[in-house]
Protein backbone atom coordinates (compact mmCIF):
# COMPACT_ATOMS: atom_id res chain seq x y z
CA UNK A 1 0.00 0.00 0.00
CA UNK A 2 1.50 3.33 -1.11
CA UNK A 3 1.77 6.41 1.11
CA UNK A 4 -0.69 8.27 -1.14
CA UNK A 5 -3.32 5.57 -0.68
CA UNK A 6 -2.79 5.60 3.09
CA UNK A 7 -3.19 9.39 3.20
CA UNK A 8 -6.36 9.21 1.09
CA UNK A 9 -7.89 6.61 3.40
CA UNK A 10 -7.10 8.61 6.53
CA UNK A 11 -8.74 11.82 5.25
CA UNK A 12 -12.26 12.64 6.39
CA UNK A 13 -15.15 12.44 3.88
CA UNK A 14 -15.50 16.23 4.13
CA UNK A 15 -11.84 16.76 3.29
CA UNK A 16 -12.04 14.37 0.34
CA UNK A 17 -15.20 16.04 -0.97
CA UNK A 18 -13.64 19.50 -0.75
CA UNK A 19 -10.60 18.24 -2.64
CA UNK A 20 -12.85 16.77 -5.33
CA UNK A 21 -14.72 20.09 -5.53
CA UNK A 22 -11.44 21.95 -5.98
CA UNK A 23 -10.43 19.62 -8.81
CA UNK A 24 -13.65 20.13 -10.80
CA UNK A 25 -13.81 23.02 -13.28
CA UNK A 26 -17.31 24.00 -12.16
CA UNK A 27 -16.21 24.14 -8.53
CA UNK A 28 -13.23 26.35 -9.30
CA UNK A 29 -15.17 28.58 -11.69
CA UNK A 30 -18.11 28.93 -9.31
CA UNK A 31 -15.89 29.71 -6.34
CA UNK A 32 -13.92 32.30 -8.32
CA UNK A 33 -17.03 34.06 -9.68
CA UNK A 34 -18.72 34.04 -6.29
CA UNK A 35 -15.60 35.27 -4.52
CA UNK A 36 -15.13 38.22 -6.88
CA UNK A 37 -18.78 39.30 -6.70
CA UNK A 38 -18.92 38.88 -2.92
CA UNK A 39 -15.72 40.89 -2.50
CA UNK A 40 -17.24 43.67 -4.64
CA UNK A 41 -20.30 43.71 -2.39
CA UNK A 42 -18.45 43.50 0.91
CA UNK A 43 -16.03 46.23 -0.21
CA UNK A 44 -18.84 48.44 -1.55
CA UNK A 45 -18.06 51.46 0.69
CA UNK A 46 -14.39 51.25 -0.28
CA UNK A 47 -15.12 50.90 -4.02
CA UNK A 48 -17.65 53.75 -3.97
CA UNK A 49 -15.17 55.95 -2.10
CA UNK A 50 -12.49 55.01 -4.64
CA UNK A 51 -14.79 56.30 -7.37
CA UNK A 52 -15.61 59.32 -5.23
CA UNK A 53 -19.39 58.74 -5.22
CA UNK A 54 -22.17 57.99 -2.78
CA UNK A 55 -25.15 55.74 -3.71
CA UNK A 56 -27.57 58.04 -1.86
CA UNK A 57 -26.38 61.35 -3.37
CA UNK A 58 -28.69 62.86 -5.98
CA UNK A 59 -27.14 64.71 -8.95
CA UNK A 60 -29.81 66.75 -10.69
CA UNK A 61 -27.18 68.32 -12.94
CA UNK A 62 -26.47 64.92 -14.55
CA UNK A 63 -29.98 64.34 -15.93
CA UNK A 64 -31.85 66.15 -18.66
CA UNK A 65 -35.26 67.29 -17.43
CA UNK A 66 -36.29 68.12 -20.97
CA UNK A 67 -35.55 64.54 -22.08
CA UNK A 68 -37.57 62.55 -19.57
CA UNK A 69 -34.86 62.65 -16.90
CA UNK A 70 -32.35 60.64 -18.94
CA UNK A 71 -28.68 61.29 -18.12
CA UNK A 72 -26.62 63.65 -20.26
CA UNK A 73 -23.92 62.07 -22.40
CA UNK A 74 -23.40 58.72 -24.08
CA UNK A 75 -24.04 55.29 -22.56
CA UNK A 76 -26.17 56.60 -19.71
CA UNK A 77 -23.73 59.32 -18.68
CA UNK A 78 -20.59 57.18 -18.41
CA UNK A 79 -17.59 59.35 -17.53
CA UNK A 80 -14.43 59.35 -15.46
CA UNK A 81 -16.43 60.47 -12.44
CA UNK A 82 -19.31 58.01 -13.01
CA UNK A 83 -17.89 54.70 -14.25
CA UNK A 84 -21.24 53.04 -15.06
CA UNK A 85 -23.17 56.26 -15.70
CA UNK A 86 -26.01 57.78 -13.69
CA UNK A 87 -29.46 56.63 -12.68
CA UNK A 88 -32.22 58.22 -14.83
CA UNK A 89 -34.37 60.69 -12.95
CA UNK A 90 -32.18 61.07 -9.86
CA UNK A 91 -28.65 61.13 -11.24
CA UNK A 92 -27.41 58.74 -8.54
CA UNK A 93 -24.17 57.01 -9.46
CA UNK A 94 -24.90 53.59 -11.02
CA UNK A 95 -21.58 51.97 -10.04
CA UNK A 96 -22.11 52.85 -6.38
CA UNK A 97 -25.72 51.65 -6.56
CA UNK A 98 -24.67 48.30 -8.06
CA UNK A 99 -21.87 47.49 -5.58
CA UNK A 100 -24.09 48.53 -2.65
CA UNK A 101 -26.91 46.54 -4.27
CA UNK A 102 -24.72 43.44 -4.38
CA UNK A 103 -23.97 43.88 -0.68
CA UNK A 104 -27.64 44.27 0.25
CA UNK A 105 -28.76 41.31 -1.88
CA UNK A 106 -25.98 39.03 -0.66
CA UNK A 107 -26.33 39.89 3.04
CA UNK A 108 -30.09 39.28 2.99
CA UNK A 109 -29.62 35.98 1.13
CA UNK A 110 -26.84 34.80 3.47
CA UNK A 111 -28.83 35.65 6.60
CA UNK A 112 -32.04 34.06 5.29
CA UNK A 113 -30.19 30.93 4.11
CA UNK A 114 -28.37 30.45 7.41
CA UNK A 115 -31.54 30.93 9.48
CA UNK A 116 -33.63 28.64 7.28
CA UNK A 117 -30.96 25.91 7.30
CA UNK A 118 -30.70 26.09 11.10
CA UNK A 119 -34.49 25.81 11.45
CA UNK A 120 -34.75 23.02 8.87
CA UNK A 121 -31.83 21.07 10.33
CA UNK A 122 -33.17 21.27 13.88
CA UNK A 123 -36.67 20.19 12.88
CA UNK A 124 -35.37 17.47 10.54
CA UNK A 125 -33.04 15.99 13.16
CA UNK A 126 -35.75 16.06 15.82
CA UNK A 127 -38.21 14.31 13.50
CA UNK A 128 -35.73 11.66 12.42
CA UNK A 129 -34.32 10.95 15.86
CA UNK A 130 -37.37 11.18 18.11
CA UNK A 131 -39.81 9.48 15.71
CA UNK A 132 -43.28 8.44 16.93
CA UNK A 133 -46.07 11.00 17.28
CA UNK A 134 -43.58 13.87 17.11
CA UNK A 135 -42.36 12.74 13.69
CA UNK A 136 -45.91 12.08 12.46
CA UNK A 137 -47.22 15.49 13.59
CA UNK A 138 -44.35 17.55 12.23
CA UNK A 139 -44.26 15.40 9.09
CA UNK A 140 -47.82 16.41 8.27
CA UNK A 141 -46.93 20.06 8.94
CA UNK A 142 -43.94 19.82 6.59
CA UNK A 143 -46.18 18.24 3.93
CA UNK A 144 -48.64 21.11 4.43
CA UNK A 145 -45.88 23.68 4.01
CA UNK A 146 -44.77 22.02 0.78
CA UNK A 147 -48.20 22.58 -0.72
CA UNK A 148 -48.54 26.09 0.70
CA UNK A 149 -48.67 28.95 -1.84
CA UNK A 150 -45.47 30.42 -0.48
CA UNK A 151 -44.93 33.15 -3.06
CA UNK A 152 -48.40 34.64 -2.57
CA UNK A 153 -47.98 34.57 1.20
CA UNK A 154 -44.53 36.18 0.91
CA UNK A 155 -46.08 39.04 -1.05
CA UNK A 156 -49.01 39.39 1.36
CA UNK A 157 -46.76 39.48 4.42
CA UNK A 158 -44.58 42.17 2.88
CA UNK A 159 -47.66 44.34 2.41
CA UNK A 160 -49.15 44.00 5.92
CA UNK A 161 -46.01 44.29 8.07
CA UNK A 162 -45.80 47.70 9.85
CA UNK A 163 -43.62 50.25 8.09
CA UNK A 164 -41.67 50.85 11.31
CA UNK A 165 -39.89 47.50 10.90
CA UNK A 166 -36.87 47.76 8.55
CA UNK A 167 -37.61 46.18 5.20
CA UNK A 168 -34.34 44.17 5.04
CA UNK A 169 -35.23 42.55 8.38
CA UNK A 170 -38.75 41.75 7.21
CA UNK A 171 -37.49 40.29 3.93
CA UNK A 172 -34.87 38.16 5.71
CA UNK A 173 -37.35 36.79 8.26
CA UNK A 174 -39.99 36.07 5.62
CA UNK A 175 -37.53 34.25 3.35
CA UNK A 176 -36.20 32.19 6.28
CA UNK A 177 -39.69 31.39 7.58
CA UNK A 178 -40.64 29.70 4.31
CA UNK A 179 -37.23 28.42 3.21
CA UNK A 180 -36.61 25.68 5.78
CA UNK A 181 -39.08 23.05 4.52
CA UNK A 182 -36.88 21.30 1.94
CA UNK A 183 -33.95 21.19 4.36
CA UNK A 184 -36.13 19.66 7.10
CA UNK A 185 -37.38 16.88 4.82
CA UNK A 186 -33.86 16.05 3.56
CA UNK A 187 -32.28 16.09 7.03
CA UNK A 188 -35.20 14.03 8.39
CA UNK A 189 -34.44 11.23 5.91
CA UNK A 190 -30.71 11.34 6.63
CA UNK A 191 -31.23 11.37 10.39
CA UNK A 192 -33.55 8.36 10.29
CA UNK A 193 -30.80 6.37 8.61
CA UNK A 194 -28.20 7.58 11.11
CA UNK A 195 -30.49 6.87 14.08
CA UNK A 196 -30.42 3.15 13.21
CA UNK A 197 -26.61 3.00 13.35
CA UNK A 198 -24.67 1.38 16.19
CA UNK A 199 -22.94 4.52 17.41
CA UNK A 200 -26.29 6.21 18.01
CA UNK A 201 -27.53 3.12 19.91
CA UNK A 202 -24.36 3.32 22.02
CA UNK A 203 -25.00 7.01 22.76
CA UNK A 204 -28.58 6.21 23.82
CA UNK A 205 -27.45 3.29 26.00
CA UNK A 206 -24.83 5.40 27.76
CA UNK A 207 -27.41 8.07 28.65
CA UNK A 208 -25.94 10.81 26.47
CA UNK A 209 -28.12 13.95 26.71
CA UNK A 210 -30.30 14.68 23.69
CA UNK A 211 -28.57 17.93 22.75
CA UNK A 212 -25.18 16.20 22.84
CA UNK A 213 -26.43 13.42 20.55
CA UNK A 214 -27.60 16.08 18.09
CA UNK A 215 -24.43 18.19 18.24
CA UNK A 216 -21.71 15.55 18.73
CA UNK A 217 -23.13 12.47 16.98
CA UNK A 218 -25.67 13.46 14.32
CA UNK A 219 -24.48 16.88 13.15
CA UNK A 220 -20.91 15.84 12.18
CA UNK A 221 -22.40 13.15 9.94
CA UNK A 222 -24.68 15.67 8.23
CA UNK A 223 -22.00 18.23 7.38
CA UNK A 224 -21.70 17.10 3.77
CA UNK A 225 -25.44 17.24 3.20
CA UNK A 226 -25.67 20.65 4.85
CA UNK A 227 -22.83 22.02 2.72
CA UNK A 228 -24.73 21.04 -0.42
CA UNK A 229 -28.01 22.39 0.99
CA UNK A 230 -26.45 25.78 1.79
CA UNK A 231 -24.71 26.01 -1.60
CA UNK A 232 -27.92 25.23 -3.52
CA UNK A 233 -30.28 27.21 -1.27
CA UNK A 234 -28.27 30.41 -1.49
CA UNK A 235 -28.83 31.14 -5.23
CA UNK A 236 -32.51 30.26 -4.88
CA UNK A 237 -32.83 32.72 -1.98
CA UNK A 238 -31.03 35.40 -3.99
CA UNK A 239 -33.46 34.89 -6.87
CA UNK A 240 -36.57 35.05 -4.64
CA UNK A 241 -35.30 38.11 -2.76
CA UNK A 242 -34.52 39.95 -5.99
CA UNK A 243 -37.84 38.84 -7.45
CA UNK A 244 -39.82 40.29 -4.56
CA UNK A 245 -37.97 43.59 -4.80
CA UNK A 246 -38.48 43.54 -8.58
CA UNK A 247 -42.23 43.22 -8.00
CA UNK A 248 -42.13 46.15 -5.59
CA UNK A 249 -42.94 44.16 -2.44
CA UNK A 250 -39.38 43.68 -1.19
CA UNK A 251 -37.16 46.60 -0.26
CA UNK A 252 -38.00 50.30 -0.54
CA UNK A 253 -37.58 51.79 -4.04
CA UNK A 254 -34.80 54.07 -2.75
CA UNK A 255 -32.74 51.14 -1.41
CA UNK A 256 -29.60 50.13 -3.31
CA UNK A 257 -30.65 46.57 -4.19
CA UNK A 258 -30.23 44.58 -7.40
CA UNK A 259 -33.89 43.57 -7.58
CA UNK A 260 -35.02 47.17 -7.05
CA UNK A 261 -32.58 48.46 -9.69
CA UNK A 262 -33.70 45.89 -12.26
CA UNK A 263 -37.38 46.57 -11.54
CA UNK A 264 -36.95 50.34 -11.94
CA UNK A 265 -34.78 49.96 -15.03
CA UNK A 266 -37.57 48.22 -16.96
CA UNK A 267 -39.69 51.39 -16.93
CA UNK A 268 -36.75 53.65 -17.74
CA UNK A 269 -35.63 51.42 -20.61
CA UNK A 270 -39.10 51.62 -22.14
CA UNK A 271 -38.92 55.43 -21.98
CA UNK A 272 -35.64 55.52 -23.88
CA UNK A 273 -32.99 55.35 -21.13
CA UNK A 274 -29.68 53.67 -21.92
CA UNK A 275 -29.87 49.87 -21.73
CA UNK A 276 -26.83 49.83 -19.45
CA UNK A 277 -29.09 50.80 -16.54
CA UNK A 278 -30.81 47.43 -17.01
CA UNK A 279 -27.81 45.36 -18.12
CA UNK A 280 -25.32 46.20 -15.35
CA UNK A 281 -27.40 45.15 -12.30
CA UNK A 282 -28.74 42.16 -14.26
CA UNK A 283 -25.20 40.92 -14.94
CA UNK A 284 -24.30 41.33 -11.26
CA UNK A 285 -27.34 39.28 -10.22
CA UNK A 286 -26.62 36.67 -12.89
CA UNK A 287 -23.02 36.27 -11.70
CA UNK A 288 -24.11 35.71 -8.08
CA UNK A 289 -26.59 33.02 -9.07
CA UNK A 290 -24.27 31.44 -11.66
CA UNK A 291 -21.29 31.25 -9.29
CA UNK A 292 -23.32 29.81 -6.42
CA UNK A 293 -25.04 27.29 -8.69
CA UNK A 294 -21.79 26.04 -10.23
CA UNK A 295 -20.23 25.69 -6.78
CA UNK A 296 -23.32 23.97 -5.41
CA UNK A 297 -23.40 21.47 -8.29
CA UNK A 298 -19.71 20.68 -7.78
CA UNK A 299 -20.26 20.14 -4.04
CA UNK A 300 -23.26 17.90 -4.71
CA UNK A 301 -21.26 15.74 -7.12
CA UNK A 302 -18.31 15.63 -4.72
CA UNK A 303 -20.46 14.33 -1.85
CA UNK A 304 -22.42 11.91 -4.05
CA UNK A 305 -20.88 8.46 -3.59
CA UNK A 306 -22.73 7.19 -6.68
CA UNK A 307 -20.50 9.31 -8.92
CA UNK A 308 -17.30 8.48 -7.07
CA UNK A 309 -16.40 5.67 -9.44
CA UNK A 310 -16.71 7.97 -12.44
CA UNK A 311 -14.12 10.38 -11.09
Amino acid sequence: MTAAVVRARTRSPLSLALRRTGRSWSGRAGALILLLVLLAGLCAPLLAALEGQDPHAFHGDLVDGNNGGNPFGSFGGVSGAHWFGAEPGTGRDLFALVVYGIRTTVLIAIAATVISVIIGTTIGMAMGYLGGWFEATLGRFVDFMFGFPTLLFLIALQLIVPASIPKPVVLTVVLAAFGWVGTARLIHTQTRQLAAREFIDAARASGTPLHRVFVSELLPNLVGTLAVVVALSFPATVAVSAGLSFLGVGLDPSSPDLGVLIGQSITWTYTGADAGYLIVPSIALLLIILGATLLGDALRDAFDVRTEGAR
